[in-house]
Formats: structure tokens, C-alpha cells, sequence
């Protein structure tokens, strides 16, 4: 039986998961801190063409501007038709002009210092259908569909009126709809693009036009198919929000939505919070005994099977395709709830048959069979290695969860004290034979600083002979292996009165962070994504309305209405929960009116004020951390000095510093 348990209680993160018979083999998170743009629709303009990339870089409102190459460019906005160029294409220079305009659309979010990788070729998906309005050669079935099924949807896509522009794909949730759901559908998604095309004329570039709805609606519009059995939410404003949506897409299926009221959290009681927590960490137990040890790098994604503890086979080679088989089916899992993408490295256990070899690779290939991402498998090499590749459909799990550590700042290691300790002797006396040096002051962890002072005391004294200068070791209890700071101070300096060695410890200063993502637009959309709030807004004013009334003639006392009394499905396994409903935790807000980019378009205010506000995704303003401290190299006296340390050691002076087609597109709709 498979489910989508819907976990909202905590506003900060809502996790959609795809449990079927309590086994998690989908997971998708939605932060408020992160702010998603992939699917989002804008108005751009762009400000650089950069004909070594044959591509530009447009302004869209974000805090980086997007890379659209030219492959991604429709025909429309370009001077040349490239047609009538089969040889060699004309430089990109050529074709667009800087401060142009273009509709574009977040195909890629973005990841470290990237940008994100944007399209004009638009997709917007329905419930059954994905529509291309501006590529009419792209379009058919989704390759999911097979047999029969494909045939007669072959005949239903010629029976739909689809204007020649446009291009249409038939979603596996399509499958056995009559004609009148899907011209209804593609009705719905054609005036969404009306919508967006009079936007796009009246809005001043950069705007929002069109944003992709939230990780509920998304994820029941992508995965409203026959398998799913029911749709279970433990959070009463979600659980509206998402019955008002199947109302309109798919009514037949109310009965099957459920609202979750109990003690035991809806993620416990179906035994997936321990199976998400594996996703968050390195190594993995697989059911024999064995473990995956999952790394991310760089340059690719390496994935290693131990068979550790297990003993499942009669020899060394049984033993070594039984974990393998178990391997397989873990790490295609694991890749789904990670969303790890890129090149992908796996160190099967050594198997000599060649025919255990390839049943691997086809056990593998089978798993990897429901992923929405495309994927490319290769076959095990004679070291025993498989690559592959996986579309990155978003950040991974780590990339938004995760943050690297202060400390080794993910390396994972760092060198050990007594290493340390000898390096910075040899950096105190590199300092020392400098011309006209008189003092070396080094700032130590005191675990390092203790070890320089015994054991390398003799050699200290050595230096301060040799080459006639004092060394001053402060041990800071604020530093941490392998952070350390060394200050030369020359001899022109040494008349300013000197300081007890206790007071030049460096103490952290807090740094605030402050988000980012205040240079973005903050606007509402100038489009809304699929249309639920017209029904909506009627209850709610209605229900204002009667409340007014009853207030009026009878005093404070609620109106019973029937909106207020509707049916509702609510599974309750345990003690219900008295008090206020678990609605009452989620938070809406209306995002800033100051924004110093909104614009004033009459048209857009129009649509504004005529639209319900959709829940914003809040990021935070700014975060106080006194545990990641920023250095910065000072140019003043010792006395003076307001050094931070962080990160890896470094050598520090006040005045000289030396230191060390068409299936493609169904695809990125239902990412």
C-alpha cells in the first residue's frame, strides 16, 4: 500500500515523503530559510553576452545573475535565424543585445558559487498534461506509459486542439482520463499562459511573473496516480489547502485525503523518521550486515560497499553478490532521498563470476527504474568499479541541511598537535632571521602552545639567540587545532609600551550573517500558480460575512454555518490532541511592501489586490553565531589589535604577513 505522508507541523521544514508498506523510497523537504526559484517564470534583462561561453548572464532578481546559453534561447528573441547558419553559427554578440528583455525560467537552481542555469523555453505543468507554449516541436508521451495505454493516448493527443505554436505531453497521471479532463486540463494551462504573456507585457523587467507552488501542491499535482493509495497530512491549514486543490484536479479522490490528529507524530507512527535520519548520515547498514559509505566531493559522488559484518553467504564469493544485491537496491534508494546528482563512483565487493557481475548491474538498473531523474549506467570495470550519472534534479539533501565544519572546514581531518606544533616552530624561526625583526608573537591553541613550551623550549631559546629577537607564545583557550595566528613585529615598533602577554589573547568577536537574500525580489507574483484561491477566498467570505451577522443580532457568539461543519476524513490512532488545532502553528504573512525593488505597475498592484497572498517563504534576516569567527590581517601595533582567528592557521603580521526533447521536458516539470 502506498501512501504520502505530508509532515507540516513544523513551519521551518515540511517534508513530503512516499512511504509504501512503511518503506520510505521518496523524500522532498521544503525549508523556509532556502527559497526555491526552480519552475519560477520572470522577466529578465540581459546585462552581459559572453561569447567564450556562447551564452549571457541576465539579471532576474537574484542575489546572482542567471547563465542562459544559447541552446536555451527561442528563436523569437534573436536577430538571426540560426537556420539559415548550418555551418557555423554567428557570434552570439550578433544575435542578442544587451538590455534586452526575455521570458526565462530557473531550469537549475543555484549550487555554491553558480549561478542559476535558466530557459525561455517555458513548461508548465497540470495534473495530466505539461504544455510548452513557445516550443511546438517538442511533445508525445511520457516514456513511462507502455503497451495499449500509449496507443490510446497517442489518439486522445490527436483529438486535443492544440494551437500550432505550442508543444504537449501527456503525463503518466493522464493515463485513463477521457477526453473532457484533459481538454479541461490543457484549458487550465492555456490561460495560465495568457495570463503570463499579459504580465510579461505590463510588468517592468526584473519581476516575478510566475512562481511554482509549494512542496505540498507539488508534490500531489506529480504524484496524484493510481498507486497512491491515500494522502495522510498532521497540519489542519495544509490539510485545507490540499483538499481545495483535489477538488478541482481530481474530486474522485477526496475520500483518500486524511487528516492526522494524534499524540505519536505521523512520521513515527509509520516508522520513517529513522529511515529519513539515514539519509542525513555517512555510512548506511544494509540488511545483512554490510554498509554503504556514501562521500560527497567536487568532482563526483563515491560510494563504497563494505560487507563489514556480513556472513550471509556459504563462501567469500556468495558472501560478496549477496551484499552487492543488497547494495544495489540501497543506493538507488539512497540516491532518491539525498538527490545526489553528477558523477557517481560505486566500489562494489570484488565478485570473480562475471555472470554476478551483471546480475548487479541489472539488480541495480531495475531499482533505479522509478527515479524521475535520468540516469546513465556503466558496467562494472575489472577494479570492481560501476559509474554512473543522475540528473541533478535540486540541492542535494546536504547542500541545504548541512554546513561545513568550522574546524577542518570539510576535510574531515586535521593534522594532528604534535605535527602542528613542529610546523609552527619552523614558521616562528622563518619569521625570526627577517630583517629587523625584534619580536615574533604567536597565538596558539593550548594544547599546541603546551607542547612548544616543554618540549620545544630549548629549541626557542636557540632561535631567540641565534637571531637575536624574543618569541612570546600566548596560549589562547578561544583557538582550536589546527587554528593559529604568528605576528612579527619590527624593531620601530618596540618603543610603544608593551602589554602583559595575558591581555593580547584574541577573543571571538560574534559575526552576523546576514542573509543574502535581501537583494532579491520579494514580490508576489504577478501570475499564481494553479488557481485555488478563488475558492478560497469565496468560503472565506462568506463564512466573514454569516460570523458578522450572528455577531450583529445575537453578541459574540460563533456562527454554525455548513462551511464550517464539512465532512472531513481524520484518522486518529491514538489519544487525540486537545487544544488548540495543530493549524494554529503555521504562520502567513505578506511579504515586505518596502522593498526598494518592488515596482509600481498599476496592472500588477490590480492583480495583487485581487489575488489571496500565497504563504511566503520567510528567509531569515540575520543569524548571531559566536562559534564561526572571521580573521582579518590587521596593519596596526600589537596594542591595537583586533585579529579574529578562524578556519585554517595562518601566519599574520601587523606589517608585513606572510602565511599558507519532450520526455526532457516532462521531466524538469515533475522536478
Amino acid at each position: 500500500m502506498e501512501k504520502m505522508l505530508i509532515n507540516a507541523t513544523q513551519p521551518e521544514e515540511i517534508r513530503v515523503a512516499l512511504v509504501k508498506n512503511n518503506y520510505l523510497y521518496d523524500l522532498d523537504i521544503d525549508t523556509s530559510s532556502d527559497i526555491k526559484k526552480k519552475g519560477n517564470i520572470y522577466k529578465a534583462v540581459v546585462t552581459r553576452r559572453e561569447p567564450s561561453l556562447d551564452a549571457v548572464f541576465v539579471e532576474y532578481g537574484a542575489k546572482r545573475q542567471g547563465f542562459l546559453p544559447l541552446k536555451e534561447i527561442a528563436a523569437e528573441y534573436l536577430s538571426k535565424n540560426l537556420d539559415d547558419y548550418p555551418d557555423e553559427k554567428p557570434p552570439i554578440t550578433t544575435l542578442i543585445k544587451e538590455g534586452q528583455e526575455l521570458l526565462i525560467q530557473v531550469d537549475k537552481e543555484e549550487r555554491g558559487n553558480k549561478g542559476a542555469a535558466l530557459t525561455t523555453f517555458i513548461t508548465l505543468a497540470g495534473c495530466y498534461l505539461v504544455l510548452m507554449p513557445n516550443n511546438p516541436n517538442s511533445g508525445g508521451i511520457s516514456r513511462r506509459i507502455e503497451g495499449d495505454e500509449r496507443d490510446e493516448l497517442k489518439e486522445t493527443l490527436n483529438a486535443l486542439a492544440l494551437p500550432e505554436e505550442m508543444g504537449l505531453i501527456i503525463r503518466t497521471a493522464g493515463v485513463g482520463k477521457n477526453h473532457d479532463e484533459l481538454k479541461a486540463d490543457l484549458t487550465m494551462l492555456c490561460n495560465q499562459w495568457q495570463s503570463i504573456k499579459n504580465a510579461y507585457n505590463t510588468q517592468l523587467a526584473p519581476c516575478l511573473i510566475h512562481q511554482e507552488g509549494d512542496v505540498i501542491l507539488r508534490s500531489i499535482r506529480d504524484n496524484l496516480r493510481k498507486s497512491i493509495d491515500e494522502i495522510i497530512i498532521d497540519e489542519h491549514v495544509s490539510y485545507i489547502k490540499a483538499k481545495q486543490y483535489i477538488e478541482q484536479v481530481k474530486p474522485d479522490f477526496l475520500p483518500n485525503l486524511k487528516l492526522y490528529n494524534s499524540n505519536i507524530p505521523l512520521f513515527s507512527y509509520h516508522q520513517v523518521e529513522s529511515q529519513i535520519e539515514t539519509a542525513y548520515q555517512r555510512e548506511v547498514a544494509l540488511p545483512s550486515g554490510g554498509a554503504l559509505v556514501i562521500d560527497r566531493t567536487e568532482a563526483l559522488v563515491s560510494i563504497d560497499v563494505n560487507s563489514a559484518k556480513a556472513t550471509s553467504g556459504s563462501d567469500i564469493e556468495a558472501t560478496a553478490y549477496n551484499t552487492n544485491l543488497e547494495a544495489a537496491n540501497e543506493i538507488a534508494r539512497q540516491l532518491r532521498l539525498r538527490d545526489l546528482g553528477g558523477l557517481v563512483v560505486i566500489d562494489f565487493i570484488d565478485m570473480n563470476s562475471s555472470k554476478n557481475q551483471r546480475e548487479v548491474e541489472n539488480r541495480l538498473k531495475d531499482a533505479l527504474k522509478a527515479d524521475r531523474a535520468r540516469i546513465q549506467v556503466g558496467r562494472i570495470s575489472r577494479f570492481g568499479l560501476l559509474e554512473m550519472s543522475r540528473q541533478r534534479l535540486r540541492l542535494s539533501l546536504g547542500e541545504h541541511a548541512q554546513e561545513t565544519c568550522p574546524r577542518c572546514e570539510g576535510r574531515g581531518t586535521v593534522r594532528n598537535i604534535q605535527s602542528q606544533s613542529l610546523s609552527i616552530v619552523r614558521l616562528i624561526e622563518e619569521e625570526a632571521f627577517k630583517e629587523k625583526t625584534s619580536e615574533v608573537q604567536v597565538q596558539l591553541p593550548v594544547e599546541m602552545a603546551t607542547f612548544i613550551m616543554n618540549e620545544k623550549r630549548d629549541y626557542l631559546l636557540s632561535i631567540e639567540k641565534r637571531h637575536g629577537v624574543q618569541v612570546l607564545i600566548v596560549a589562547n583557550p578561544y583557538m582550536h587545532s589546527p587554528q593559529y595566528t604568528i605576528t612579527r613585529i619590527k624593531e620601530d615598533q618596540t618603543g610603544r609600551q608593551k602589554k602583559p602577554s595575558y591581555s593580547l589573547i584574541q577573543t571571538p568577536e560574534p559575526v552576523i550573517i546576514r542573509s543574502e537574500q535581501g537583494a532579491e525580489l520579494q514580490n508576489e507574483p504577478a501570475v499564481k500558480g494553479f488557481d485555488t484561491t478563488h475558492a478560497v477566498a469565496r468560503k472565506s467570505t462568506a463564512t466573514h460575512l454569516l460570523r458578522r451577522l450572528w455577531r450583529r443580532v445575537f453578541g459574540s457568539g460563533r456562527a454554525t454555518t455548513a462551511s464550517t461543519h464539512q465532512s472531513s476524513q481524520t484518522i486518529t490512532p491514538n489519544k487525540p490532541v486537545h487544544g488548540a488545532q495543530r493549524g494554529q502553528q503555521a504562520t502567513t504573512g505578506h511579504l515586505s511592501r518596502n522593498n526598494p525593488r518592488r515596482r509600481r505597475g498599476g496592472s500588477q498592484s490590480n492583480q495583487q489586490r485581487n489575488a489571496t497572498p500565497r504563504k511566503p517563504t520567510t528567509a531569515s534576516s540575520g543569524n548571531v553565531s559566536s562559534g564561526n569567527v572571521q580573521g582579518h590581517a590587521q596593519q596596526h601595533p600589537p596594542a591595537r589589535r583586533t585579529h579574529v582567528p578562524r578556519g585554517n592557521a595562518q601566519v599574520r603580521h601587523n606589517t608585513n604577513t606572510a602565511g599558507t526533447p519532450g520526455n526532457e521536458a516532462e521531466k524538469k516539470a515533475e522536478q
